[in-house]
């Protein structure tokens, strides 16, 4: 019962801000539904009717929190291909068939949220999205440019539409007709205030979005000229042609074509841009939410998909849920779903109650917010972060926009996925790697008894293709603990890896939790981009280390400057020191690495790889120690878990130590060596109790110097700091003791 009441006034609470957020969300997604209606060849009002209809079931039924639902920039060109191709040049016709689809699709994603498949969108690499993303935007752009120059009847596929740019804006110089140009000059006007209303200072001009300002001073215009009794220059068929009564005037689906092998594709089509934009879309609001919610995928899919099969009845168009308007609904201070509900709601009211105004507005104005949002999904800065990345994402990138824009997007998304997949089989030089290991069990995880963290090792590889089983493990982790991720073992791992790697580091850091990434320093890499695809070789193949720097090393390089040390990442062979110490005595070091060094002091800490075992049980193993030298000598004595390492300490003559008076700390370690005596005025009091009070650590000397040993793992940057902390307490411990003096 206090739950409930605590929920109810939560949200009693909350109603101002959702309700303000929700009329700011309205008057983005009115100019932008009637726009997306268009750019698809459908009447205005099917742009609206899904934004009311998914605003309101997706509030009740969802599993989101902040998201925003209604017709999404990722469908337009496939409607715009449905509509053309159903209709055989009927467009209106095409339209109550594309209805028809757009139903089956609702069903088919609510069947995906039933059969929990809201993952799907994890198998798709990361830059044949953006180049299906960009390939929309294209077409967009190419769509509604001539619609923003008052040329309305413009046709031909993505690529005419392309070329005939250039003389579709000379033909304005030859045009004869004053209303083509007017409605040229407003969509330039509008389209100049997409692009330079963020570089505004006055935040009373920000308190209305820049789509809305493009509605109020076209109808503001159309108005002045009425007011001026002058002749309104933009001819009634240059304007929305929104019905005299929206209610009586809606459409309904014609299931006509529903056994056809187009209307298939097409039912196909739009469910897996619907999905993808959907899934997208609400795993990036979850990042911006800021209570640190988590959505459930699969119920939002339920949702999204009733919500599709309503509005299609109703003649409009599919419910996803779009990610800009899902920002803005974040930063306008949305608590709940219920923002999502009135952002609806009044949508509902302009239409119904501005009718007449929403008629007096030019179709060049919207296709200017069209041609704004096409260019964003497809700016040059995108393309030149892509190359940032590595060579091989650009030709992922521009595959998958061509093949889009010469054929279809699923075919583009298609071509995306083979290429990136040849490309990784060229890079590894082995198909094998991924045809035999991808249905194999490829990830560890377990919680260390030592320290709670989550370690997770990933084996063999880690793509796009199985990313999947990583992120289940990684879902089941609260984001308030502490995870290590290990790839020492892994031969290779993809940008989309690396990328949705950061994006869960990012939700782990945010919510008070940590996740690091150790063991790619050994990885190949052709770009000094943290998300390049990273491919293991012979660290002796390797270029100057620096060149591969992981995010790890950078951390490893800042933390040696807080501390006033030196980083020293490149491979050091002279590792005989480490010999006299028992732990490395029946072992092969290979070199040490990633060094931090106390130059004053010669306190270092390092990475190092040695191998144990014999012949075929050989194994490598990486990990981090701490050496400290010492200034005066101390007994030789190692201190271990008790039992852990005994029978290799019994053969080198250790005869085991017990500390009077203190029962525990006999229990708890296994202390010995070759003095027991002096081993004994060693370990105080201080001493003891400062090694209880402390997680387990392996401590070793050799009577000039300590050894620290952690787990038989690398550590993280964060656990680094940890034992560099522990070194130097129980140095300066050690040096106080009796026997020191």
């Amino acid at each position: 019962m206090t739950v409930n009441k605590d929920q109810i006034g939560g949200f009693v609470k909350g109603l101002p801000k959702n309700i303000f957020s929700g009329f700011v969300v309205s008057l983005i997604a009115l100019p932008l539904g009637l726009g997306l209606a268009l750019a698809s060849e459908a009447p205005p009002i099917a742009g609206i009717i899904p934004a009311v209809v998914g605003g309101i079931l997706v509030a009740v039924l969802g599993g989101s929190h902040v998201t925003i639902t209604g017709p999404g920039n990722g469908l337009v060109i496939v409607l715009l291909g449905a509509i053309t191709t159903l209709g055989g040049g009927d467009l209106y016709q095409g339209y109550l068939f594309t209805l028809a689809a757009v139903i089956c699709s609702g069903v088919l994603l609510m069947l995906l949220g039933f059969l929990k498949m809201g993952r799907l969108a994890d198998f798709f690499p990361a830059s044949t999205i953006q180049g299906m993303l960009a390939a929309i935007g294209i077409g967009i752009l190419a769509k509604q440019f001539h619609i923003m120059i008052g040329h309305n009847n413009e046709a031909g596929n993505i690529m005419t539409l392309i070329l005939h740019i250039p003389s579709g804006l000379y033909s304005l110089w030859e045009s004869d007709g004053g209303s083509v140009v007017a409605a040229a000059i407003v969509g330039v006007i509008s389209l100049m205030i997409m692009a330079f209303y963020g570089k505004i200072r006055s935040k009373w001009v920000h308190l209305i979005p820049a789509p809305m300002w493009i509605l109020l001073l076209s109808i503001g215009f159309h108005y002045l000229c009425s007011f001026l009794a002058i002749p309104y220059p933009i001819n009634k068929e240059l304007l929305i042609p929104i019905p005299d009564n929206v209610l009586a005037s809606l459409a309904y689906p014609d299931f006509g074509m529903a056994l056809s092998q187009k209307f298939i594709f097409a039912v196909f089509a739009i469910t897996l841009i619907a999905g993808i934009e959907s899934l997208l879309s609400i795993k990036a609001v979850d990042r911006l939410d800021p209570a640190n919610r988590h959505s459930n995928v699969n119920k939002d899919l339920k949702a999204l998909g009733l919500a599709t099969v309503i509005s299609g009845f109703l003649g409009g168009l599919n419910v996803v849920t779009v990610i800009a308007r899902s920002s803005v609904n974040v930063n306008t201070g949305a608590t709940n779903r219920s923002a999502n509900f009135f952002h609806a709601l009044f949508l509902l009211a302009f239409v119904l109650l501005f009718q007449e105004q929403l008629r007096k507005i030019p179709l060049s104005a919207l296709a200017a917010i069209l041609v704004y949002t096409g260019y964003k999904l497809a700016t040059p800065a995108l393309v030149k972060r892509i190359a940032g990345v590595g060579k091989e994402q650009i030709l992922i990138f521009f595959s998958t926009v061509l093949a889009t824009l010469l054929t279809n997007l699923i075919t583009g998304i298609a071509v995306g996925i083979l290429v990136t997949f040849i490309i990784h089989v060229l890079v590894n030089k082995s198909v094998l790697l991924f045809i035999t290991h991808l249905f194999k069990p490829n990830i560890l995880m377990f919680r260390e008894a030592d320290g709670g963290n989550y370690f997770i090792s990933v084996k063999h590889f880690c793509s796009f293709l199985n990313f999947y089983k990583l992120k289940n493990k990684l879902d089941a982790i609260r984001e308030t603990e502490e995870v290590v991720l290990d790839f020492s073992m892994c031969s290779f791992v993809d940008h989309t890896v690396l990328e949705g790697l950061e994006n869960y580091r990012q939700i782990f850091d945010h919510k008070g939790g940590h996740m690091e990434l150790i063991g790619l320093d050994k990885h190949e890499t052709d770009s000094v981009h943290p998300f390049a695809i990273r491919k293991i070789i012979p660290f002796r193949a390797l270029k100057p280390i620096e060149w591969y720097f992981t995010k790890r090393q950078e951390d490893l390089k800042a933390t040696a400057a807080d501390f006033g040390w030196k980083y020293i990442p490149k491979k050091q062979s002279q590792t005989a020191f480490l010999r006299e110490f028992v732990f490395f005595s029946s072992k092969e070091i290979s070199y040490c690495y990633n060094q931090l060094e106390d130059v004053k002091n010669k306190v270092s800490v390092f990475d190092v790889e040695f191998t144990e075992g014999e012949f075929i049980a050989k194994e490598v193993i990486k990990s981090t120690v701490m050496y400290l030298p010492l200034p005066s000598s101390i007994p030789v004595f190692t201190l271990d878990k008790e039992g852990l390492l005994a029978l290799l300490y019994n053969l080198s003559g250790f005869e085991e130590v017990e500390v009077p008076n203190h029962p525990d700390f006999s229990k708890r370690f296994r202390l010995s060596g070759e003095d027991p005596e002096g081993i004994s005025e060693v370990f105080s009091n201080e001493l003891v109790l400062f090694l209880e009070s402390h997680p387990y650590y392996h401590v070793e000397s050799n009577g000039k110097a300590l050894l620290i040993l952690k787990k038989e793992r690398l550590l993280s940057v964060k656990e680094i700091k940890r034992m560099i902390y522990f070194g130097q307490q129980l140095k300066k411990i050690l040096l106080q003791s009796e026997y020191a003096q």
